[in-house]
């Protein structure tokens, strides 16, 4: 899957799934970043027909999304942390970075690693094995 198809199932997973709730500790939080990110990606490619059906979409089937779309907001959330809910280890804490290249900015890797010793860092371990 290329990189600008799985951003966009995520999106579509944030908002139109309920499950997506529950599997962010601070659903909001993370979904106002996406919301941003969106904004970003839709003002370096305006013309993209996949990225606009998708912003109809959320626009027509959630609330939150057309309320923070009309906001304008766009920030760039390259670090910082995420509170994640899983169905098998609970509730875990990462950090998150976000690096880009150069040559191709669309493209994005994501880290995410959990405090050495935290119950986080045992969470993923379980995971893990």
């Amino acid at each position: 899957m290329d990189v600008k198809n799985a951003g966009t199932a995520h999106t579509g997973y944030l908002f139109l799934d309920d499950r997506a709730r529950d599997c962010h500790a601070d659903w909001e939080q993370d979904a106002r970043h996406v919301v941003s990110a969106r904004r970003l990606i839709a003002g370096r490619d305006p013309s993209d027909p996949a990225l606009m059906a998708l912003i109809g979409e959320l626009a027509t089937h959630s609330p939150e999304f057309r309320t923070w779309w009309a906001g304008h907001t766009v920030t760039v959330h390259a670090a910082g942390t995420r509170a994640i809910r899983h169905p098998v280890v609970g509730e875990l804490t990462v950090a998150y970075e976000t690096l880009t290249l150069g040559s191709a900015p669309e493209v994005r890797i994501v880290t995410y690693l959990a405090d050495p010793g935290t119950p986080s860092a045992d969470a993923l371990d379980l995971l893990r094995s």
